[in-house]
């Protein structure tokens, strides 16, 4: 397996031998496992590493010779963008070429380099009632002057990264209420947050970052406000101190995945 030495057996692979678990070894040459995972890739999808299409390799052998209607499950273990600076991706560029571009252009619904279409009203739903905990805890968060940059966020999330990316640039303190922490899976605590928040911005993406209790917006909203200097003039009336000489793109702290603007 890539990534391991020769002689390397890791413990529950050890158990397994000294307990007589595993009924049958196969030897998988690295060359059918990369073209297995690139394979996957191209016709399915699904985007996973060399281990992964060895994992896929030693399937296929298996049923070469499984009774007819046997079924055979390969679990594919890992994920693709562990691999990026290997072989496996010998021949992908950095950057889109035409023809990935040419597909890009071709769902107008999701392109980065131009605006998507409205979409359609949704149909109107019978009322929810108001959380009111959920709420005073969101509008006592808004309303904190000693924290007046709070993001509404997932630990998770590339964009709320990008966000925070951002913040740390400029030197801004600001105060994170991570929606999907541990600390917040309690009664549902995250998800109740999340629904008066997006009750009081209209929004239901996240992040939602707010200056002074007042919405900016999401990830591309802030962005655009700091390129505006209107973020700067917002963060001094809020009283929330920064770099004043900070000069970068912000686009450049996006995922490096996303399509340039």
């Amino acid at each position: 397996m890539q990534g391991w030495t020769p002689d390397f057996i890791p413990k529950i692979t050890g158990e397994a031998l000294d307990e007589s678990l595993i009924d049958e070894l196969i030897a998988i040459n690295g060359a059918d496992a990369m073209g297995l995972a690139r394979e996957l890739a191209r016709k399915e999808g699904i985007f996973v590493g060399t281990t992964s299409g060895a994992t896929l390799a030693g399937a296929l052998k298996i049923c070469e010779r499984a009774e007819e209607g046997a079924s055979v499950l390969a679990m594919l273990p890992d994920t693709g963008e562990r691999y990026l600076t290997t072989p496996l991706f010998d021949g992908v560029g950095d950057d889109m070429n035409d023809e990935e571009l040419e597909i890009s252009r071709s769902t107008p619904g999701a392109r980065f380099d131009a605006p998507s279409a409205p979409a359609p009203a949704p149909a109107a739903a019978a009322p929810v009632a108001a959380d009111v905990e959920a709420v005073a805890f969101v509008e006592q968060v808004l309303a904190d002057k000693s924290q007046p940059v709070v993001l509404f966020a997932l630990e998770w999330c590339e964009f709320c990264w990008s966000a925070r990316r951002l913040f740390s640039q400029l030197g801004v303190e600001y105060r994170s209420v991570d929606i999907d922490s541990a600390a917040m899976q309690d009664k549902d605590w995250g998800a109740r947050v999340r629904a008066a928040v997006s009750a009081k911005s209209g929004m239901i993406t996240i992040p939602q970052i707010f200056v002074g209790g007042e919405l900016i917006g999401g990830c591309s909203e802030l962005f655009d406000a700091f390129k505006s200097g209107a973020l700067q003039k917002k963060l001094k009336a809020a009283g929330a101190p920064f770099k004043e000489d900070a000069a970068f793109d912000p686009y450049g702290l996006l995922p490096k995945w996303l399509h340039k603007r």
